[in-house]
């Protein structure tokens, strides 16, 4: 390989790196040769959602430097559940609801990767090895090498303690871990890669590796999308944001990405589009109302790579259809903390003069918060809701950003 730049540069100067083990080797592994790598989901839904778009991300900024991507769907790592970030046990989902799920997946990562060419993204089910392992010869296999008293002070157990770590779940950082051995048997992956919730994991992987065959191998996390504030982000009134456009309209993913914190505009664009480190740092150059352009240019970017440029074109025409041609720069309000009602919200703001106008106009369906319809008097905006901010729609002229004060 000849690549100018190293992607692991390319990572860090976009600001996903986290963790890395045996850096220096890695790295000019990554310079001199194709890597094959891989980053697992495991199908606890339908569709992929945002939290998931950093790997693909990740994952394709990788396949364009030339490396190979490998896409593990943990059809079964799935049926027991991974406890990282969990204080509870996960849902047992039956094999056709994997299934289901494992099909979905497949269908979305196709858009983001190439898997034609040289270095062309491959895509594998753990359950086709995980399923047919007899347990006495993976314990005598894998199992001696992993040490009970190291595993309980990984992150992704501690969690759990307090409530009760099963043994079902216990195993799971055992599975992740041939998993990797598997692929580097099969594939010749050398490089796990992941969110940083997943370290305890994926270093248990490189290590085995290491031990059993006395090769090489290497572990990489990313930082996980968060606000500045260190909340996740992805979620709304509605729930997550999916990157299904039948969960979440094209539409609804624009505004959701319109609408974010002017100080996780910069963190976004790095993160979450290809535009050049310079092109974002002119854009993100102003602390004013000027920030709006740059959030403006966010949504579409995501938008596009998400659901293709006619439905990003299509969603930004329909924002400024409604907002006056303004690009989706809404004039704002604020209501006190604890003013959740719609017909209390209409009226502090000043969509309705009175309480029996908002009425009037909810009535007549005129009404929207975001992309729903308000269609009750009793209808509320959550907290966390108005504390990220919601558009609030009084027929198709009147569109207002609401916030909590």
């Amino acid at each position: 390989m000849n690549n100018a730049v190293n992607v692991m540069d390319t990572l860090r100067d976009r600001g996903y790196l986290k963790q890395v083990v045996y850096e220096q080797d890695l790295y000019k592994l990554l310079s001199e040769e194709s890597v094959p790598f891989y980053i697992g989901f495991d199908p606890t839904a339908d569709s992929l959602h945002v939290g998931h778009f950093v790997q693909l991300m990740v994952m394709s900024h990788m396949q364009k430097a030339g490396h190979k991507p490998i896409i593990l769907i943990g059809g079964g790592t799935g049926k027991i559940g991974d406890p990282s970030g969990k204080s509870d046990m996960r849902k047992m989902m039956t094999d056709e609801i994997i299934n289901h799920n494992c099909e979905c997946f497949k269908k979305q990562m196709s858009k983001f990767l190439d898997f034609e060419g040289d270095n062309a993204a491959v895509m594998v089910n753990n359950a086709d090895w995980l399923d047919s392992l007899n347990y006495i010869d993976f314990m005598r296999e894998i199992g001696v090498y992993f040490s009970v008293n190291k595993m309980l002070t990984a992150e992704c157990y501690k969690a759990r303690m307090e409530k009760g770590l099963t043994f079902l779940e216990f195993n799971y950082m055992l599975m992740q871990a041939y998993d990797f051995l598997h692929l580097f048997r099969t594939h010749g992956c050398l490089l796990e890669c992941g969110g940083d919730d997943q370290w305890s994991n994926i270093l248990a992987g490189a290590d085995l590796i290491r031990r059993k065959e006395g090769k090489a191998a290497f572990a990489m996390t990313f930082r996980l999308l968060t606000t500045s504030e260190g909340k996740k982000m992805g979620k709304t009134e509605k729930g997550a944001v999916w990157l299904d456009s039948a969960k979440t309209t094209p539409y609804e993913f624009y505004q959701y990405w319109r609408n974010i914190d002017d100080a996780d505009v910069d963190t976004c664009l790095k993160l979450l589009t290809f535009m050049p480190l310079c092109e974002i740092e002119e854009l993100c150059r102003y602390k004013d109302e000027r920030i709006n352009a740059a959030k403006v240019r966010l949504a579409y970017e995501v938008t596009a790579i998400v659901h293709g440029k006619d439905a990003a074109d299509k969603a930004q025409a329909q924002t400024q259809a409604a907002f006056g041609g303004s690009g989706g720069e809404l004039p704002s309000a604020k209501v006190a903390c604890g003013v959740n009602n719609i017909i209390d919200i209409m009226c502090a703001v000043g969509v309705a003069k009175s309480k029996s106008e908002a009425r009037q106009l909810i009535s007549g369906g005129g009404v929207k918060v975001d992309d729903t319809k308000v269609d009750s008097f009793d209808y509320a905006v959550s907290d966390d809701a108005l504390k990220s901010g919601v558009v609030l729609h009084k027929g198709k002229k009147v569109h207002i950003m609401v916030t909590a004060d």
